[in-house]
């Protein structure tokens, strides 16, 4: 199978920070499962799945509001890096900001096109 949102390099590179995100938190205090654990990979796997739900989508104005929903939960899941990393559960958290300052990049790009496009 190859869908639309299999091709785009924001789909992967936000596929690729949920595996580090997933990583990364494999290694947090057990009692954080249920809290930041929880909360950081449901953030990150909500960015590449508004990404799919809204190419998957029939019209411009649709995919621009998951794409808004994807930026959001980005924005998320930046607070808690940077929340982890504040109470010493990550070690390099410098890694991860800069894999989600990438995404914010090719994510707002990628607004940027479909704006683009609408207004034509």
């Amino acid at each position: 199978m190859n869908r639309k949102h299999h091709n785009l390099n924001v789909w992967k590179e936000t596929m690729f920070l949920v595996k580090e995100i997933y990583s990364v938190t494999s290694h947090f205090p057990r009692e954080e499962i249920y809290s930041l654990t929880s909360q950081m990979r449901r953030a990150a796997v909500s960015i590449p799945s508004n990404i799919a739900e809204g190419v998957a989508r029939t019209s411009s104005k649709e995919l621009l509001q998951f794409l808004s929903i994807a930026r959001g939960s980005l924005s998320e899941l930046e607070t808690q890096v940077i929340l982890a990393r504040d109470i010493g559960y990550v070690d390099d958290a410098q890694k991860l900001l800069t894999i989600i300052e990438r995404t914010f990049g090719l994510l707002g790009g990628f607004i940027n096109s479909v704006r683009k496009k609408v207004s034509i």
